[in-house]
């Protein structure tokens, strides 16, 4: 039977080296890493797919390995969001959409990324486009934007407007832990990061049944606190209302996401509010030292050796892409 909850946890992405032997067992790679994380999340960004569409192959196996409600929100391919006019791209996100959809009940709201330099000049675009997808697609999918004048209350408004009568989700970005309070010239988390995240205002709206949140944390844990107590508040408000959401934990030091998202869980869990007991429980906590020391064991024996070792490779290469 289907597992359906109104909230779901995870990460950008199930493939990080400096996960493994804290998150996951020691050697664990390629699909293990996707196993892996499916005993410990209940929902991924999988960013990858920015990067490139995957065979229809690699999106059947993705879905084979990961629990029934488990949910994948993959990201648009940069060749449909970021090479000029949506509408132009049309076809090639509808071919996405279907290419995603070969996961079936794991597929989640997949979500469309804009570049800084895609702004209101080109809302005409925009929203042909979304209409588009409604009329052509069931799949459901988010709009994250980062041209600044989009934050602009008349543009905001008009946004929020065009989504809520299509249906589409917003994807709301807080990058506040990593920017607000700091002094950037010696405390930058991002120093190391190839891509920056934007700093842009928190704009905390539904536009659907559904919302995709991206928090994106800092390295040190105390600093995110006030942000995931006021975060708490926000989901519980929301669950209340019957939102489905998934809140995704980023980090410019990817090491920290899993255990940053693990507070935010306990923050969740601790409350006592009827909205509890619609969020997701934590498969990770629910790992016991025996399973955790069985799966250590299937690493040293090479066990779980499932499809072509170039697939597991490609896997990796695609995840540490797709954390900047």
């Amino acid at each position: 039977m289907a597992i359906d909850w109104q909230f779901r946890l995870g990460c950008a992405v199930w493939s990080y080296p400096g996960w493994v032997g804290s998150v996951y067992p020691p050697g664990t790679s390629g699909q293990k890493a996707l196993r892996c994380y499916g005993e410990r999340f209940w929902a991924v960004e999988g960013n990858t797919t920015f990067y490139g569409v995957p065979t229809a192959a690699t999106v059947q196996r993705w879905g084979s390995l990961v629990p029934d409600g488990f949910r994948f929100c993959l990201k648009l391919p940069r060749d449909v969001t970021h090479l000029g006019p949506l509408l132009d791209r049309g076809p090639a996100a509808l071919a996405f959409a279907e290419r995603a959809a070969a996961l079936g009940d794991r597929c989640g709201p997949l979500f469309a990324q804009l570049p800084p330099s895609y702004g209101p000049s080109q809302s005409a675009d925009l929203r042909q486009f979304l209409s588009r997808w409604r009329q052509s697609t069931d799949v459901p999918l988010a709009l994250e934007v980062r041209h600044r004048d989009w934050f602009l209350p008349h543009w905001r408004d008009r946004l929020n407007g065009w989504l809520r009568e299509l249906g589409i989700g917003r994807v709301v970005l807080d990058t506040r832990p990593i920017y607000r309070g700091l002094d950037l010239a010696r405390d930058d988390p991002q120093r190391q990061s190839q891509r920056r995240k934007p700093d842009l205002p928190l704009q905390a709206c539904v536009t659907a049944e559904f919302a995709i949140i991206r928090f994106i944390s800092h390295p040190e844990a105390w600093r995110n606190e006030a942000y995931l107590l006021e975060w708490r508040d926000r989901v519980l408000r929301w669950l209340e209302r019957g939102v489905q959401l998934y809140f995704f934990v980023h980090c410019p030091i990817e090491e920290h996401s899993p255990h940053t998202a693990r507070q935010f869980q306990a923050l969740l869990e601790a409350a006592t509010v009827p909205a509890v007991a619609a969020i997701a429980p934590l498969p990770w906590n629910q790992l016991s030292i025996t399973e955790d020391a069985a799966a250590m064991a299937m690493d040293r024996t090479g066990g779980d050796r499932l499809g072509s070792q170039n697939d597991s490779q490609n896997d990796s290469q695609n995840d540490q892409l797709s954390l900047f």
